[in-house]
């Protein structure tokens, strides 16, 4: 954020403002620690610092529409009901009538709340260079794709007979053996990520991802999954089976007319309900089709990656994720205050 060349140090003359607040740090000890059972509390210290310490004129002058701040968890995980007794999972911090106004950036929003907006996960690849960038995209677009599609995340072979037809257990169950000369060594490959064995060492799903065409994105605990984005920087195709996975999530970084350009979307229904094999589907794809999808999603690479902090100023004047976040919550602050404005001119 201080690498940003629209800083001023005089908030009156700031279009926005930006919380610098750990709010998944600070919602640790409601969410896992011994005040769990006062997961309502989290955000009013922060309130009345905002409204009643540190400049109080800071906050009144919009009451919270020209502030954003940055939650570096799923949105769920704030949004306990302030009713509930006992206490679940979460706190309440996105519920409290005090936040309503603040743009909360977080890698899964909600659909509803006007104030939660997604971005990209951050994933294990921050170029310092452009010279950096650009010989990764090289690398990329010349791999060798010899795996048709890949799941990579956590799981293994569920017990549940009732759920074997689920989109996760699909990429086990087919035969990984191409017999059919189709340009495929393997129809699926399946990494398992479980009990976090992947979160230090990226090269067991990132290698696995630059030799697949397709990547599978189905719904886990919550919608979105932070390997579509791990994927899009392997140059592999993400097949998503909900629109909340991404299409309703990541607008700003990943537009919804252009979804059909660099992605496979399969409705779950079909897959779990309707007898729809995604192997079958994903082989119906012509290759033209397939190659004009994978210059897509390398176009949009450079979109969704977060370049290192101090990164040179070649690859500073293209928009990285964060750039593209910001630009977002200008307009949509800037939106906001022109209707505060409107609206109190007409009464």
């Amino acid at each position: 954020m201080l690498e940003y060349p629209c800083l001023t140090p005089d908030p009156n003359l700031a279009a926005a403002i930006y919380l610098p607040y750990y709010a998944g740090i600070d919602g640790l000890k409601y969410l896992f620690g011994p005040e769990v059972n006062s997961s309502f509390r989290h955000g009013l210290d922060l309130f009345h610092y905002l409204a009643h310490v540190d400049s109080p004129s800071i906050w009144g002058k919009n009451l919270g529409h020209d502030h954003f701040l940055v939650m570096a968890r799923p949105a769920w995980d704030f949004s306990q009901p302030l009713s509930n007794d006992p206490p679940i999972f979460g706190t309440s911090f996105l519920e409290l009538p005090e936040f309503f106004n603040v743009t909360a950036l977080t890698f899964e929003a909600r659909a509803y709340p006007w104030q939660e907006q997604g971005i990209p996960y951050p994933t294990s690849f921050h170029p310092p260079n452009l010279g950096f960038f650009e010989s990764w995209l090289n690398r990329v677009r010349k791999s060798r794709r010899t795996t048709l599609m890949l799941f990579a995340g956590g799981g293994g072979i569920s017990a549940n007979p009732n759920v074997r037809r689920s989109i996760r257990l699909e990429c086990e169950n087919v035969t990984s053996m191409n017999p059919n000369g189709t340009g495929y060594l393997k129809f699926c490959d399946f990494v398992d990520c479980s009990n976090g064995i992947c979160e230090h060492d990226p090269i067991k799903f990132m290698k696995p991802m630059l030799q697949s065409t397709f990547c599978l994105q189905p719904p886990g605990d919550t919608p979105t999954r932070r390997s579509t984005f791990d994927g899009i920087l392997a140059g592999c195709i993400p097949v998503f089976f909900e629109e909340i996975s991404a299409k309703k999530q990541y607008g700003w970084h990943l537009p919804e007319e252009e979804y059909d350009d660099f992605s496979v979307f399969i409705p779950k229904e079909d897959v779990v309900f309707k007898g729809v094999r995604i192997l079958d589907v994903l082989m119906g794809i012509p290759r033209g089709e397939i190659r004009r999808k994978r210059e897509k999603v390398l176009e949009m690479m450079g979109r969704v990656m977060y370049r290192k902090h101090g990164s040179s100023l070649g690859l500073r004047s293209k928009k990285d994720a964060f750039d593209i976040a910001i630009e977002g919550t200008l307009q949509r602050i800037k939106s906001r205050t022109q209707e505060i404005i409107a609206s109190h001119r007409l009464e």
